[in-house]
């Protein structure tokens, strides 16, 4: 039960205090900003000054304070801030800073009236706030009436806040995009340290009415079901057996508007989605991680005053595809004096700022590879000593049509009852670098 929600600046200015219960002291905004924000003790995001509580994160120099003297739950707490923080920036285009909380104290009023009702977190989805807080990036000139007002309310409050029933689209269609972020530590004898996938799936609809999808990938414990009963019937009829692919799922999240207990018991993705763009899922896999790009790096110190660099780079994915947006950063000492550099494809150039030669290349196609060869010549250290760290090279990459997880969309159904359309879908997959790194 949260007793009051309170934003403070760094400096200690209280920007918003919305009190929802009166088992709090009026100075409460004064403990916080002068026991944590002034103090110099450790900074334990779980406070506690007398009867009160305060549980707080800090974003963009903005202290973000649940207040409460009850027994809270924290978790439900911290939850609550961090939605916060996603509607403040779906209000304020993207933004959330000390300029953007100033600029619209009254719609923070609002938006925490409808967010929290005595203290109890009810609306906590920009979806269901935006149908009816209508300012900000929602800005809605057209006034609505009384009876709209009400319909509005019963169902934000109903049992599918997230969607109005009366959508309608001339054309409806689905769109999928699956991001992947590829996170990856190579030793210096190439043995793979840490391996990880990051993804998430954002659907775009523009579907009429109340629709019910029905979305399938190739987890591995549904194709491993499939497979069985499929066996089965091969058995019986004595047909040759298949083969199961699938991938293991280590972390899912779902959005609101999935059915976890048809997921739990077939292992689909069932839901009736909301109207626009939002994120359905995200995941993390760590088995099986197929590698879009191989760096081979060969660093020779010759002499205290030369270095000879040569890097491979190797495309694993199929020659149909195409990498983009290859950056490279090969790092070389502080005191690289001159750097002479040879590439067969893309621009490679030394920048004193980076520490490192950046090699970039628009365009990457499969199954191919390109060396990097580059003779550098150091400026003599005063005590005759090289302290070079050797840092990692670095990568960043963008791979369209292509998971490095190996997730793919298997089938997506929409059904409609009362319009009965038929739908048009896209699908779109992607990878990209997130802590690409080979040491050297």
């Amino acid at each position: 039960m949260i007793s009051a929600i309170l934003l403070v600046t760094a400096k200690g200015d209280v920007l918003v205090s919305r009190i929802f219960r009166d088992d709090i002291p009026r100075g409460a905004a004064d403990v916080f900003r002068v026991q944590v924000v002034a103090g110099k003790e450790s900074r334990c995001p779980i406070k506690q000054f007398g009867p009160s509580v305060f549980i707080y994160i800090l974003i963009s120099n903005v202290y973000l304070v649940v207040v409460t003297n009850r027994n809270a739950n924290i978790a439900t707490s911290f939850e609550l801030l961090h939605k916060l923080v996603d509607i403040f920036k779906a209000y304020f285009n993207g933004k959330f800073n000390e300029d953007s909380i100033r600029n619209n104290f009254v719609l923070i009023y609002e938006l925490l009236d409808e967010i929290v009702d005595f203290g109890y977190p009810q609306t906590t989805t920009t979806d269901a706030l935006k149908l009816y807080i209508t300012q900000g990036k929602f800005a809605d000139k057209k006034e609505r009436t009384p009876a709209e007002m009400t319909r509005l309310s019963q169902q934000v409050t109903g049992a599918i806040p997230w969607r109005l029933p009366d959508v309608t689209y001339k054309k409806n269609q689905l769109f999928i995009d699956v991001i992947e972020s590829v996170n990856m530590l190579v030793s210096t004898k190439g043995t793979i340290l840490k391996a990880d996938v990051s993804g998430k799936v954002f659907l775009k609809t523009m579907l009429s009415g109340m629709p019910e999808c029905k979305l399938g990938i190739n987890d591995r414990l549904l194709m491993t079901r499939e497979s069985q009963m499929v066996f089965a019937r091969r058995r019986t009829a004595n047909g040759p057996a298949i083969k199961n692919s699938g991938i293991l799922l280590d972390d899912i999240t779902f959005h609101q508007c999935v059915r976890l207990g048809r997921f739990d018991s077939d292992r689909t993705i069932t839901f009736i989605p909301p109207d626009g763009e939002f994120e359905i899922m995200r995941y993390r896999i760590t088995e099986n991680i197929g590698v879009p790009f191989r760096v081979i790096p060969i660093i020779k110190e010759i002499g205290k005053t030369r270095i000879e660099v040569q890097v491979t780079l190797k495309a694993n994915f199929s020659i149909r595809l195409v990498g983009t947006l290859v950056v490279m950063k090969i790092p070389l000492p502080k005191n690289t004096a001159i750097c002479k550099i040879n590439v067969p494809i893309g621009k490679a150039q030394y920048q004193p700022a980076q520490d490192g030669i950046i090699w970039r290349i628009r365009r990457f196609p499969g199954a191919t590879e390109a060396t990097l060869v580059a003779s550098v010549e150091l400026t003599p250290s005063v005590s005759g000593k090289t302290t070079w760290s050797r840092p990692p090279i670095c990568l960043q990459f963008t791979v369209p049509m292509f998971t490095a997880s190996g997730l793919y969309v298997r089938f997506l159904k929409v059904v409609e009852q009362k319009l009965q359309y038929n739908t048009i879908k896209w699908v779109r997959y992607a990878s990209k670098a997130g802590q690409y790194q080979y040491r050297i």
